[in-house]
């Protein structure tokens, strides 16, 4: 028998940083996010040897081991040997070999939140085939204590709600690591305008996500005035945002894009650099209307609100300096898991 399980990657439309401690233990965050059609997907098949193999069919890693209670983490495959760790601790995991296969849509360091929808996906499985009686909530903060705390993974909280809950949703975000999320009741031809003119581009480079959000830390603890406004003013952003989708107010989806990337790109260094300037210049003077780094920044995935039939002449425009459109779909299912 086969344990399955998939969860959807996500874009940050608002409110990005404001999830990361210790800004929402003081203050409390706020994020506005939706799932697309790119996902994470998760294998395991029972062995009859008490063996343990990993394997990213994404990216050609493996990781073969006699049964071990405890795996060394040592920077490769982390994020497997994590979950199988922490489910050791916590009585879950017994003896029984057990080979786990991994995937993602999209490459790392993207800013869609790729690893910490991996490990979601990754404890989906175990849980689909260990029966664990976690729910929605359960499961995302698991995922967040593995990546966080056990393996001491920088990043936020936003990435395991979205995956594990899926859709549009606002979020908040506030001390002892609690979190509360919002689903959206968006119209359908509200989310159909808004995909027909978002566009995702990749800028064909990744990034470290863990140095940009460490600066973020830094400039919070320093209470370094303008990160601090910078990030409170992001808050703001994911509000706006939230109740021009709601009302159906479209027109001022880009104008609320770039309020968040002009302040964002004051929260810490790195966030942008010149080929991202100069891929934002190029989309705004072709017709956008405002845009955003997707996740921590510096490279990755971005996004442009394109009012009316201007997506046309931007993706044009923004492929001949070396970006590649994505087409997508948004996802209203969050984590899913099944045998077979």
């Amino acid at each position: 028998m086969i344990f399955r399980s998939k969860a959807p990657l996500r874009i940050g439309f608002a409110g990005g940083g404001t999830d990361v401690s210790p800004y929402s233990d003081q203050f409390g965050g706020a994020i506005l996010n939706a799932t697309i059609n790119l996902y994470a997907y998760a294998s395991i098949e029972e062995l009859g040897e008490g063996k343990i193999i990993m394997e990213t069919m994404d990216r050609g890693e493996v990781f073969v081991s006699n049964w071990k209670d405890e795996l060394e983490v040592d920077g490769y495959l982390s994020l497997h040997k994590g979950v199988h760790n922490r489910l050791v601790r916590d009585g879950h995991l017994n003896g029984h070999g057990y080979k786990l296969t991994t995937y993602v849509d999209a490459p790392a360091g993207s800013g869609l939140g790729t690893s910490s929808t991996l490990m979601t996906t990754i404890l989906g499985a175990y849980q689909e085939w260990l029966n664990l009686p976690f729910g929605e909530y359960d499961t995302a903060h698991l995922a967040y204590e593995i990546e966080r705390s056990d393996l001491g993974m920088a990043g936020g909280k936003q990435d395991q709600y979205s995956a594990t809950f899926g859709g549009f949703n606002f979020m908040e975000f506030y001390n002892e690591d609690k979190v509360i999320v919002n689903p959206l009741r968006i119209k359908e031809k509200y989310a159909n305008e808004l995909a027909h003119n978002l566009i995702l581009l990749y800028t064909q480079t990744s990034r470290e996500s863990a140095a940009i959000i460490e600066m973020q830390r830094k400039n919070v603890n320093a209470n370094n005035e303008q990160a601090l406004e910078a990030m409170h003013q992001l808050k703001k952003q994911a509000v706006l945002m939230k109740e021009a989708l709601l009302k159906g107010d479209m027109d001022h989806i880009g104008e609320i894009l770039r309020f968040g990337w002009d302040n964002k790109k004051r929260m810490a260094e790195g966030i942008t650099n010149p080929m991202i300037d100069d891929l934002y210049r190029t989309a705004m003077k072709n017709g956008a209307s405002g845009g955003k780094i997707s996740g921590a920044g510096g490279g990755g995935f971005m996004m442009f609100y394109c009012p009316r039939n201007s997506r046309h002449d931007v993706v044009k425009a923004l492929e001949e300096k070396g970006a590649k459109n994505q087409l997508y779909q948004f996802s209203k299912e969050g984590l899913s898991t099944w045998k077979v």
